[in-house]
């Protein structure tokens, strides 16, 4: 993973011996398991390429790490047929990169997945593969016929620009404005994901994007933790506790509500033959939560054995949820 900024001092490494045994913690304690309740929201990676390349991209996407392929309509859509073949319907399909908009079947993938009667969803940085004519063109026809089922989450880092582009890039911040200005301006239903990176307060920073959607004419409720998703921080390197089977109690806190409760990805590996299910959509590159080529072979409980699922998921509360 490409995770270049370097922990803070005061910050305790990971203890080697943690996150070793799939069944077990360091201290010989049952593994906390999360079991599929239900598939409600099938994801798509539609290829590690990125017209950027972030400080700290949990998945390393760039403009030259192809390391997940460009996925196609057709392997898309197989993957939907067996859902609905498993009694497996998703509520959503879902759609993640890299840069989604540089893969040139996402508007067909997004436009199949719609007129099967899916909820779509599409993370996108609303920079310049998205404000391409044809892929404007194709999104203002697909607003117009599918509405509010088809929805885009914009990556908008913090609502100070010098605070965005110290992580995506000089420029980035006003180039992502114009996108969602257009996106505005066409009437396409928005969502956007921050990252509390900074040490800024969640209530800080609902109140500062606030007033820049307000500036924008955006009209987006800060106070909805859907329409405005801040993604806790992640970086491996750092200690974080393991999660053991008694954590749910003295957490207060259920597996149900896991992302890997009710979502898998499917992945396209450069040089493989077939695409791949994984668990989660934090974790392309990890072998152990790769549960193999067809959903139905995805269909088993989850151990949470990395870093990510304690500090992301279950004490970050932390979610990719559409």
């Amino acid at each position: 993973m490409n995770q270049n900024v370097p922990p803070p001092q005061s910050f305790k490494p990971l203890d080697p011996a943690k996150f070793k045994n799939p069944d077990t913690t360091a201290k010989g304690e049952r593994r906390a398991i999360v079991a599929l309740s239900r598939l409600e929201t099938l994801w798509f990676n539609t290829g590690t390429l990125c017209n950027i390349a972030c400080t700290s991209c949990y998945i390393g996407s760039s403009p030259t790490n192809d390391r997940l392929a460009y996925l196609t309509t057709a392997e898309m859509t197989a993957y939907l047929d067996e859902a609905e073949a498993l009694n497996q319907r998703p509520k959503t399909v879902a759609f993640t990169g890299g840069e989604p908009f540089m893969n040139p079947d996402m508007a067909a993938m997004a436009e199949t997945a719609l007129a099967r009667d899916y909820d779509v969803l599409v993370l996108t940085n609303a920079m310049k593969p998205m404000m391409r004519p044809r892929v404007q063109a194709a999104l203002s026809g697909l607003n117009k016929r599918f509405g509010a089922k088809l929805s885009l989450r914009v990556s908008l880092d913090h609502w100070r620009s010098d605070l965005h582009d110290e992580e995506r890039g000089a420029g980035s911040f006003a180039e992502t404005i114009f996108g969602l200005r257009w996106l505005r301006d066409e009437g396409v239903a928005i969502t956007v994901a921050g990252r509390l990176r900074w040490g800024d307060g969640d209530a800080d920073m609902r109140r500062g994007f606030a007033e820049l959607f307000a500036r924008e004419r955006i009209t987006l409720d800060v106070a909805d933790h859907a329409a405005l998703v801040l993604f806790p921080e992640m970086d491996e390197r750092i200690d974080v506790p393991e999660i053991t089977v008694d954590c749910w109690n003295i957490l207060n806190k259920s597996p149900n509500d896991m992302m890997c409760a009710t979502s898998r990805m499917i992945v396209k590996r450069k040089g493989a033959p077939s695409p791949a299910v994984l668990a989660c959509t934090l974790l392309p590159y990890d072998a152990q939560f790769e549960l193999g080529p067809r959903l139905a072979d995805a269909l088993a409980p989850v151990k949470l054995n990395h870093p990510h699922c304690a500090k992301f998921c279950v004490l970050g509360g932390g979610s990719c949820k559409s």
